[in-house]
């Protein structure tokens, strides 16, 4: 490997929104972010599934018959 040609990589620390420190191994400095594991509603059960103006039924209605004319 060529000398000085690499950035410096360092131990760091990232910082959510909800107060989670998470140390790991990067090449900047102070990391933060909005979300994180902790405060995600996928990791943490509260996700809600949310079928707004009945798009699934639309999309099955649209393409009820494409299999049958398929055949």
């Amino acid at each position: 490997m060529k000398p000085d040609i690499h950035p410096k990589y360092a131990q760091t620390s990232i910082k959510c929104a909800c107060g989670n420190a998470l140390e790991v191994g990067s090449t900047k400095d102070g990391i933060s972010v909005e979300i994180c594991s902790q405060c995600h509603p996928f990791f943490t059960g509260k996700q809600k599934l949310v079928d707004t103006a009945g798009r699934i039924e639309r999309f099955r209605k649209k393409y009820a018959g494409y299999q049958k004319t398929q055949k």
